[in-house]
């Protein structure tokens, strides 16, 4: 083979593997939620960042069962994808269309195609079975589905929920009685007035004595 021949051939398996890349990833990959700060950015580049937010309920209660959605909007807004994470063990995550089960995580089955400049992924999210504030994490990938990594681009948003009454409030050290003196300070304020107020009379009567 000649060193044209060679060129070639090197450029070719280098197009091919970008391309598998892109492919491998076109039906979804755990750990891009944004939830440890890693997003479909770490593949995807060039394209105009898109708007992602949640809709759905900000409070639930214990073991209930919430319907969210992930709304993209704008960027390229042909197709997109999506990656989504809750942030506590007791709370579940259930994929619902266009979106499958990865672990613990939810990822896009196939790129889905916008509506519009807008793409919806709706899921359900199965509260834990105790008070907590949790934090459900999202990403939504906008492409110009071409396949390649160029030219898209990913944008994350947080929601947090109460479940129940949410987290346990810490408790300050030393509880109530640090808190101004507490009532025992309070108690004992009047009777060191009334102390300090009689000692003038007693000076008075010791005199006269």
């Amino acid at each position: 083979m000649n060193s044209n021949s060679m060129r070639h051939a090197g450029v070719f398996v280098i197009a091919l593997l970008g391309a598998t890349s892109a492919f491998a990833t076109s039906t979804g990959i755990s750990g891009n939620s944004g939830k440890d700060t890693a997003t479909c950015n770490t593949c995807h580049k060039g394209g105009e960042a898109p708007t992602v937010e949640f809709e759905g309920p900000s409070t639930l209660e214990k073991g209930a069962t919430g319907q969210y959605t992930l709304i993209i909007r704008g960027g390229a807004a042909k197709t997109g994808g999506a990656g989504i994470a809750v942030d506590d063990a007791g709370a579940s995550l259930v994929a619902g269309t266009g979106l499958k089960k990865l672990g613990t995580e939810l990822s896009h089955s196939a790129p889905q195609a916008f509506t519009g400049t807008e793409l919806r992924f709706n899921f359900s999210l199965v509260a834990p079975a105790t008070d907590v504030t949790l934090n459900l994490f999202g990403a939504g990938n906008s492409a110009n589905a071409d396949q390649k990594s160029d030219g898209d681009r990913a944008a994350s948003t947080k929601l947090s929920i109460k479940v129940g009454t949410g987290s346990p409030v810490a408790e300050q050290p030393g509880g109530d009685e640090d808190e101004g003196g507490g009532c025992a300070a309070a108690s004992s304020a009047p009777f060191w007035a009334l102390a300090l107020a009689g000692l003038p009379l007693a000076v008075i009567r010791r005199r006269r004595s």
